[in-house]
């Protein structure tokens, strides 16, 4: 058993108040590997009053020197980043591979953007061009909460605690307790670094624990959350009686609008194995697949086809396969998704409920493709969270951006064809905080978040500094 039970507070890692010690679970062999606290209130209150004390001075810094310490993590994250590979590999399941090429280098790829971005940022700007003594000025709002996920721990750890240095605020980090070891691992490089003591905190701990405190806390000025929609409602309504800036970032239910006017069986097979990436545990996944109904039979062949042809291994094992969900709830949650698919009439092609072949142990799930499904069914209208596909078919444009549209989510859309008239005009119209179209992918430092239930506000480059900053104006004052 690996010992993870202290907390990382003040510039030092240091032993639990209050708390309670648990295990980790590895969910290939679902065998406890490692022990970490979860933080009682005296712990957690002992981070905040951390970071409280390190805001003043380090909220002086000038971005230079935050830039040099970016670069310092930067420089010590590469050099670690197959270890950190293999962490994640093993405490959430992401084959090997996929940790190394996707999960692991998001971290890095990350905190360079932010390095690029802070480079460039205007901390003080005329309200408008030519207006001497009329200033924006942009400062940090303060301790910031940073509540991450277990699905990809290291893509969302660098875009706050990035986010958060290069703004000058101070932090207290809680990833999830069910994959802590990656947020263990950045502790202990944020430490090598050198970050002044205070800046950086992390605690382990569960929502309902050091989670809510850090939400309602008085001394915390922003809270920046990503996780599930109801845990995001939940954090709101606690940090609005201190008035905090509250940033989320939540679940999806993407749509990919696929019309015969592309190149079909790429377009769909693009689709389904983006879908069954990260064996489906990410919130921008393209669940919902809309096919033109010319196209509609091809599209289902293909779709079937790749999820018959996807393989389902052990996490450890190198290749292009995919590994286990995260917990057995989580493996729990799908089955009762899949078999209420099959309840409510949709055409199952592929996968199914149940284990895949050879594997009876560890929370594995078949990659499942549904047809014949109807946006009113619980499979397209649910976060199911899991290497699952439901195709419907449409008969026209406008049908397509309205079941695209009907959803209480907004984050990600995709589209698929070959008219540049119709990719801008669909484009425009789809409700999403990100649409792609053809395979496109989104540009370093471009903001990710989504409208309606998908969350509030952006993470990423600018706009993700931005977060975590105040804006002033300052008048009267003209240089001579």
């Amino acid at each position: 058993m690996i010992d993870k039970t202290e907390l990382y507070i003040d510039g030092a890692w240091v032993k639990s108040r209050d708390g309670n010690v648990i295990p980790v679970i590895n969910p290939a062999t679902e065998e406890e590997y490692a022990s970490i606290t979860l933080a009682g209130k005296a712990d957690t209150e002992s981070a905040i009053a951390a970071a409280k004390r390190a805001f003043p001075s380090w909220s002086m810094t000038s971005p230079e020197e935050r830039l040099d310490y970016l670069k310092k993590i930067l420089e010590v994250y590469q050099s670690r980043e197959l270890e950190m590979a293999q962490v994640i590999s093993e405490e959430m399941g992401a084959p090997i591979n996929l940790a190394i090429s996707e999960q692991a280098s998001s971290g890095s790829s990350h905190l360079k953007a932010f390095i690029r971005t802070l480079a460039a940022f205007e901390w003080v700007r005329p309200l408008r061009p030519g207006t001497a003594g009329q200033d924006l000025a942009y400062e940090p709002a303060g301790v910031a909460a940073l509540i991450t996920p277990w699905n990809w721990p290291m893509n969302q750890v660098a875009l706050k605690v990035g986010a958060a240095i290069a703004a000058g605020c101070t932090m207290v980090l809680k990833p999830s307790e069910i994959a802590p070891m990656s947020g263990m691992l950045f502790a202990e490089m944020i430490h090598e670094a050198g970050l002044p003591a205070g800046v950086f905190n992390m605690i382990n701990g569960d929502g309902v624990g050091a989670g809510s405190i850090m939400s309602s806390h008085p001394d915390i000025d922003v809270v920046s959350f990503t996780g599930s929609t109801r845990a995001g409602i939940l954090i709101t309504k606690a940090a609005a009686d201190s008035v905090k800036n509250v940033s989320l970032e939540l679940g999806g239910k993407s749509p990919n609008l696929i019309f015969d006017d592309c190149d079909i069986e790429a377009a769909v097979t693009r689709g389904t194995k983006f879908c069954f990436n990260n064996a489906g545990q990410s919130c921008n996944a393209a669940t919902r697949m809309l096919v033109e109904r010319s196209a509609y039979d091809q599209a289902v062949e293909v779709a079937a086809k790749v999820a018959n042809e996807t393989k389902v291994d052990m996490p450890s094992k190198e290749g292009s396969h995919i590994g286990p969900l995260v917990s057995e709830a989580q493996f729990n949650k799908v089955q009762d998704l899949i078999q209420q698919g099959i309840d409510e009439g949709a055409r199952l092609v592929a996968g199914g409920t149940g284990r895949p072949d050879g594997l009876n142990r560890g929370y594995f799930v078949k990659p499942t493709v549904f047809a014949d499904t109807n946006n009113d069914m619980t499979i397209m209208r649910e976060e199911i969270f899991g290497p699952v596909l439901a195709i419907m078919p449409f008969d026209t444009e406008e049908e397509a951006i309205s079941v695209a549209n009907d959803t209480p989510f907004g984050l990600s859309a995709y589209l698929q064809t070959g008219d540049s008239e119709r990719a801008h005009r669909v484009a425009r119209q789809l409700r999403a905080g990100m649409v792609q179209v053809n395979g496109a992918s989104r540009a370093s430092g471009s903001p990710f978040g989504g409208f309606k239930q998908s969350g509030v506000g952006r993470e990423g480059g600018a706009m993700g500094i931005e977060e975590f900053l105040e804006v002033k104006t300052i008048s009267g004052i003209v240089d001579a």
